[in-house]
């Protein structure tokens, strides 16, 4: 069962993996917006007791907030030398539309302005090592909020997206943002946090005043009626102000899921939605302070690892801490980038001992029947000792502490990466572990990092098309052997008493994760291209 649901999983993310995780949520934002806008000229918003945005204020919002955030943007980057990036301005005006009143009363409109510039200049006013600490359109509600108790007519942060005719879009939309980050317990956890946490707060209350109190009329109200689906969704699943790790991130999703369900009175202003969001934004940064820096990295040399098998040396500007089987993103900035955009993500493939030095490699299609990216020829133009920036090193991929839990990794073409880092790590700290490692490649001369993987001696079981030549002595070729669960039982006859951990394309892990299921558990690395 677990094979079968992890399979589905990883299908759905090969074709969300198409398209870059901005994109998907300026598209995914972009749809909520043209459905409120449908609806608003319905009249289905004039239902709801709170906010009735229309169609011309909706359409007024959203227009200075894209100009505001477009121009903050620019101007902040031209000072810092920065590219500018679009997608970035537009995710951030998407954001601030659903959470702040919409209005066509000039005060109102300039309180938005002014919401939006706190929005966009807060990713580099109040940042760390380049990199924003807080939740941009959060700063930007917040400040509005703030600015309100002496300016009332100037707006405050309103939430009507937290409304019964959004629930199902904003549901719809969030789940595949959130499937494609990997993101969905984070955010179930905070949804269970806030929900019971206000259940309780309701109760509380209703109690206190005398009020009847209907259990299961209250769950619903607060699960439909409230912000808590967007917020979780599109807030505070941002990469960039997330922990790395996922017990830290589950941290803050407590504690965001706590604040954001019970808001606590600061006299005239009361901590709620935004505002819990940014608390967790600085328990993030507490949790993880020495993760969360744009780290530039300066190229040192490149290789073929194999004829489509591309390596990349950097030399790190600054002190940097990684667990083996940890990614990191690369922002490549190019002109005309594809609906993939300018970041990625790389499996590191040297060991946290080799520091400074660290190495990436990727597959390189130039040579097949695939159109290359944009991405990956911006990449192949970088020159000797150019410079590019490491935005964030994330991942929960790690092998587990025991040392004494049998291991079976099982790697797909480039998905070698993280393994090749693991078991350098394991062979420069001197530690032995019972590991059982199966590497499966188009043919024997897409076996990548052979040196390395012979100098860990780990049994290495084979499968390719064709038979390598000069395999080591504890390596072996499963000639004639299918991959399939009676094939990995007959390779690995303990199946059943290893943790298996796989690393591949998303596709060809769905394909194998079904014949995975007799392991005591398995544990996955996507790779959905460059």
């Amino acid at each position: 069962m677990i094979g079968t649901l992890t399979s589905l999983s990883h299908r759905v993310v090969a074709v969300l993996g198409r398209v870059s995780m901005y994109r998907l949520v300026l598209m995914a934002l972009s749809a909520l917006a043209v459905i409120a806008l449908v609806l608003s000229a319905f009249g289905v918003f004039s239902a709801e007791p709170l906010i009735t945005p229309a169609p011309l204020e909706l359409l007024a919002t959203a227009a200075v907030l894209v100009v505001v955030c477009a121009a903050a943007d620019a101007g902040a980057r031209r000072v810092l030398g920065l590219s500018w990036r679009l997608e970035s301005s537009l995710i951030t005006a998407g954001i601030l539309l659903f959470i702040l009143r919409p209005t066509v009363e000039p005060l109102g409109l300039l309180g938005i302005a002014v919401a939006a510039a706190v929005a966009s200049l807060s990713k580099y006013v109040i940042a760390w090592r380049g990199r924003h600490i807080l939740n941009p359109a959060s700063a930007g509600a917040a400040g509005l909020a703030v600015l309100s108790i002496v300016a009332p007519d100037l707006g405050t942060p309103s939430w009507w997206v937290g409304t019964p005719a959004m629930a199902l879009p904003v549901i719809i939309a969030g789940l595949a943002v959130l499937w494609r980050t990997e993101k969905v317990r984070i955010v179930l956890v905070f949804l269970v946090a806030a929900v019971a946490v206000a259940v309780l707060r309701v109760s509380v209350q209703s109690q206190a005043a005398g009020f009847p109190f209907d259990l299961g009329t209250t769950f619903w109200q607060l699960l439909w009626s409230s912000p808590f689906l967007f917020l979780g969704a599109f807030m505070l699943s941002e990469p960039l102000t997330l922990p790395p790790r996922r017990w830290q991130q589950f941290t803050v999703a407590l504690v965001v899921g706590v604040l954001a369900g019970w808001p606590i009175s600061l006299g005239a202003i009361s901590l709620g939605q935004e505002r819990a969001l940014l608390i967790g934004n600085l328990v993030a940064f507490a949790l993880a302070f020495s993760a969360r820096a744009a780290v530039r990295l300066r190229l040192e040399r490149r290789a073929d690892v194999t004829p489509t098998v591309r390596q990349l040396e950097f030399r790190v500007s600054r002190p940097l801490s990684f667990a083996p089987g940890q990614y990191l993103e690369i922002d490549v900035p190019h002109r005309h980038a594809d609906a993939r955009g300018t970041r990625r993500e790389f499996s590191i493939a040297s060991a946290p001992a080799d520091l400074p030095l660290l190495r990436i490699a990727y597959k390189d299609n130039a040579t097949g029947k695939r159109a290359v990216s944009s991405f990956k020829r911006a990449l192949a133009a970088v020159p000797d000792d150019g410079a590019l920036s490491l935005t964030g090193i994330w991942g929960d991929f790690v092998l587990p502490k025991r040392t004494d839990s049998a291991l079976l990794l099982v790697a797909a073409g480039i998905g070698i990466t993280p393994f090749v880092s693991q078991l350098r790590q394991l062979r420069l700290a001197g530690e032995d572990r019972d590991i059982v490692l199966v590497y499966v490649a188009s043919e024997a001369s897409e076996l990548a990092f052979r040196e390395d993987l012979e100098q860990s001696g780990v049994p290495v079981i084979v499968f390719t098309r064709d038979r390598p030549a000069d395999l080591p002595r504890t390596w072996m070729w499963a000639q004639g052997v299918r991959l399939d669960a009676d094939g990995l039982q007959q390779v690995v006859p303990d199946l059943a008493a290893r943790h298996t951990y796989i690393s591949g394309p998303p596709a060809l892990i769905a394909d194998l994760a079904p014949a995975l299921e007799k392991s005591r558990s398995l544990t996955t690395d996507a790779f959905s291209g460059y």
